[in-house]
């Protein structure tokens, strides 16, 4: 029988995992010992069942998604600066320092170079610990080094099976976050299925396996799964204990092993604040969850030599409030932190503005709304549709809890007429409610988040479906209540609908495992030869901060900028070395160019001539406008800004004039690259 209870109720009638039992049923059971020996048997057999799919289904999916990796670049047959370049961007950087760690003489000599680090950015010594997020390349340059590994698994393999490997371990969390939540393994299956045939919207590691994503969701999806645990009521001490320490552990390594760990956690914070203000939660509880917040992102700030970004988190901020308001007997006023509204408006850029580092994110894809087609994919495999069905029911239940909860009618005789016409959710449903709604939102203003919460929609609608406590709200809803018909439903459609996946995806995925593929990147491969065959070891390379993270790897190369652009100083810098890209002067150029110590500058007609991205969000139109120059081409400009004085560097220096080889001397060329020597005269 499932009915409204104040929060100091909820100990003394709670709900058992797979329906509400009725006292009746209790009292049948406590006088049949022989059915009780029989479900006990029947829960190990269905433990033993689930556990073993959980850990098949985590270790095929990281089987499957290495084999994706290896058929589209033929990894195992590229030479190793072609499996470096493949490492884009900002991925081939925290490369480079396993890497780096790996090629150190000693540990200790590994460790000094990253805490005293003078190629990463030029005319500069930085600590990369305390920098970036790095720690998980130390550790398993320490590993690779201790084990007895070396002569059957290359380094790079040892790295990238790792990731894969944390690939297992996070399907297997979300498999049971969804088995915690249903009271079924059946559900975990099902969430498992969803998530691999809708991968291209659930991850990204085969293409991008160095992320700080990749890394740190595994510990995330852990730190979900123990926190729907430890949200049961009436846990034995000794359970409530361990599943603290292993939401400690996996906070701290979801913390340690990415940058945007904070933003994350604070929108974790406003979903307990809230279901702790609508009396949705226990209260200690959620004061656990905020100490554990904050003392594995101080444990990560003293790692990481007290980063600044850490100390002034506003999830420490927002934490401390809340403890100070519970204190005071108080509801925390979020009206009145106008930081989180101006970090928000900067995060997701409200209002027009002309500032470069802005604008760069706003015109990438990653950083726009979420695409209208992804849900279209999502709802080819019925997950969108089983999505929006559980969100609508579990949303109408949240608010008829909250409407009780924070009304007056506490007396026991309307408690007791309440029972039989209303509804119950569970704290950990609750939680995971409010969980993926946030994130919902955090993904579709913000495309590159989605991977947040398209995994967590894999593991909410398999739970609805499987739930005896959604179908109930349902039947009775349409007065068709029956526990039978709550059986059958919860069990035939989650099967059918592995039925369908299976019949619908299963061709598509074993034709995808037989396409064959190979990486071929002829221009950057050149390149890379080139530098390590005709510079010095110490010069100083500057360019765009992709091409230079891969630099970097390959070469060894001193970098004026990169593409770790949360510091304020390194964005300065790439917005200086960007002006190769404007309409400057080549004297200015220079100048600049040459207070980083620059001694080689790359040029990409990809950029100069860039075309992928409209008119207004190129990379030299953003240098245009920040420059206070008109952009090129037809269309409109803003009528203060006038003609530049110069014409395009990047073009103009391609003609040999006098003044651009005066200061800079063509040294390489292929259809992609220009590389120029800066003469050293003042």
């Amino acid at each position: 029988m499932m009915s409204i209870r104040q929060r100091r109720e909820i100990r003394a009638t709670e709900v058992s995992e797979d329906f509400p039992a009725q006292e009746e049923n209790v009292k049948l059971e406590n006088k049949l010992p022989s059915g009780c020996t029989s479900r006990r048997l029947w829960k190990i057999l269905s433990l033993t069942i689930g556990g073993t799919i959980a850990l098949c289904i985590g270790l095929l999916t990281s089987v499957y998604l290495a084999t994706l990796h290896e058929n589209d670049l033929w990894f195992s047959n590229i030479k190793e600066v072609e499996r470096e370049i493949s490492f884009r961007t900002e991925c081939g950087l925290y490369y480079s320092y396993y890497k780096q760690m790996l090629q150190a003489p000693t540990l200790v000599q590994g460790f000094h170079g990253l805490i005293y680090d003078n190629k990463t950015e030029s005319m500069k010594t930085i600590n990369l610990l305390q920098r970036m997020n790095i720690y998980q390349e130390v550790f398993l340059s320490i590993l690779y080094r201790v084990l007895p590994i070396q002569k059957y698994l290359e380094p790079v393999y040892f790295y990238i099976y790792t990731l894969f490997g944390l690939q297992a371990i996070y399907v297997t969390a979300l498999y049971i976050t969804s088995w915690l939540l249903s009271g079924t393994w059946l559900s975990g299956l099902l969430a498992a299925f969803w998530y691999v045939t809708n991968r291209i919207d659930t991850t990204r590691v085969e293409f991008t396996i160095p992320l700080r994503e990749n890394w740190a969701l595994p510990f995330f999806a852990i730190q979900i799964a123990a926190i729907t645990y430890f949200l049961r009521p009436n846990l034995q001490p000794l359970s409530e204990r361990l599943t603290l320490l292993a939401i400690f552990i996996s906070t701290f390594l979801f913390s340690l092993t990415w940058q945007f760990n904070q933003f994350m956690m604070l929108m974790q914070a406003l979903v307990l604040f809230t279901l702790d203000s609508l009396d949705m939660l226990p209260a200690v509880k959620a004061t656990w969850l905020y100490g554990i917040q904050i003392t594995s992102l101080l444990l990560v700030c003293i790692l990481q030599f007290f980063n600044s970004m850490i100390l002034g988190s506003l999830l420490i901020s927002f934490n401390l409030s809340v403890f100070v308001a519970r204190k005071l007997q108080k509801i925390l006023n979020l009206k009145s932190d106008e930081h989180i509204f101006k970090f928000l408006k900067a995060k997701f850029g409200l209002g027009a503005t002309r500032d470069f580092d802005a604008n760069l994110y706003l015109c990438e894809e990653a950083f726009g709304l979420l695409p209208f087609n992804t849900f279209g994919r999502l709802s080819d495999t019925l997950l969108f549709y089983a999505y929006v069905f559980v969100l609508s029911i579990t949303v109408t239940a949240a608010f008829v809890v909250a409407f009780h909860n924070l009304s007056d009618s506490t007396s026991q005789q309307s408690v007791g007429k309440m029972e039989k016409g209303t509804v119950n959710l569970k704290p950990e449903t609750a939680y995971n409610l409010i969980h993926t709604i946030l994130f919902g939102f955090l993904a579709l203003s913000t495309m590159r988040m989605k991977y947040l919460w398209t995994s967590h929609m894999c593991v909410f609608a398999s739970f609805g479906l499987c739930s005896p406590e959604i179908w109930e709200l349902l039947l009775k809803s349409v007065h068709l209540y029956n526990p039978k018909r709550i059986c059958i439903m919860r069990y035939s459609v989650p099967i059918l609908i592995l039925l369908y996946l299976c019949y619908k995806f299963w061709p598509g995925m074993m034709d995808e495992l037989s396409e064959l593929r190979e990486f071929y990147d002829p221009d950057t491969v050149e390149l890379m030869n080139w530098i390590n065959s005709n510079t010095p070891r110490k010069a100083v390379f500057a360019g765009s901060m992709q091409l230079l993270a891969g630099v970097k790897l390959c070469t060894g190369r001193t970098l004026t900028n990169h593409p770790h652009y949360e510091d304020s100083s390194l964005r300065e810098r790439t917005r200086a070395v960007y002006q190769i890209y404007a309409k400057r002067a080549p004297e200015e150029v220079h100048a600049l160019l040459r207070s980083f110590g620059t001694d080689y500058v790359i040029l990409e007609d990809s950029i100069c001539y860039e075309r992928r991205h409209h008119r207004g969000c190129r990379l030299r139109d953003l240098l245009d406008i920040a420059n206070g120059h008109m952009m090129d081409g037809p269309g409109e400009n803003d009528p203060d800004l006038k003609p530049a004085d110069h014409p395009r560097f990047c073009e103009e220096i391609k003609r040999n004039l006098p003044p651009y080889v005066a200061h800079f001397t063509r040294v390489f060329q292929n259809k992609t690259f220009h590389v120029y020597k800066l003469s050293r005269n003042k």
